[in-house]
């Protein structure tokens, strides 16, 4: 990233936005917003440095959610198949009926981070960013892609000739789970 860029929906209550700086390294931070009793109890704001080493212990098992009054219209579409208490967590109105609860306090927050890495890694490439948002999804970081693809000042493709020089994390494969 040379320079930032960010997309921002919506207005007051209803406003949300994802944006993209430079940073030498990988971090994200993700900050929801559901206005529901379990999600309420929950950190809400999660940061995460892919450089720490720690993906596969903070995030890698950060689940989806849905709430149950929606996993009968998903399976009836032919959705959410493969769903179930043991990948995902399941919300009725004011509460997780997981029977373990969550894995982490703010899993809901870090599953978005987890989304936001995969819907990044969409243009092909590592990123030397710091990534934020609030309130983003799949497609406001699709948007997100696109202003920066379309701002052909905003990014370069880099690589290191020296490992050394590489920020944390991006000279050395990651672990295998």
């Amino acid at each position: 990233m040379l320079k930032p860029v960010e997309v921002r929906e919506g207005e007051g209550e209803q406003l949300k936005w994802a944006r993209l700086a430079p940073h030498h390294g990988f971090t994200l931070s993700f900050e929801i917003d559901f206005q529901h009793p379990a999600v309420d109890s929950t950190e809400q704001q999660v940061s995460f440095d892919m450089g720490t080493g720690r993906y596969s212990r903070d995030i890698a098992r950060a689940r989806t959610f849905a709430f149950s009054k929606d996993v009968e219209m998903m399976r009836a579409s032919g959705l959410a198949l493969g769903g179930g208490l043991d990948n995902a967590i399941v919300m009725d109105d004011t509460k997780v009926l997981n029977e373990g609860g969550l894995r982490y306090a703010e899993e809901f927050a870090k599953h978005k981070i987890l989304d936001a890495i995969g819907d990044l890694y969409c243009v092909g490439h590592p990123m030397l960013a710091a990534y934020s948002a609030f309130r983003s999804g799949h497609a406001l970081n699709n948007q997100l892609l696109r202003a920066l693809l379309a701002r052909q000042d905003a990014w370069d493709i880099v690589s290191f000739e020296d490992a050394r020089q590489a920020p944390s994390g991006f000279a050395q494969l990651a672990r295998a789970w």
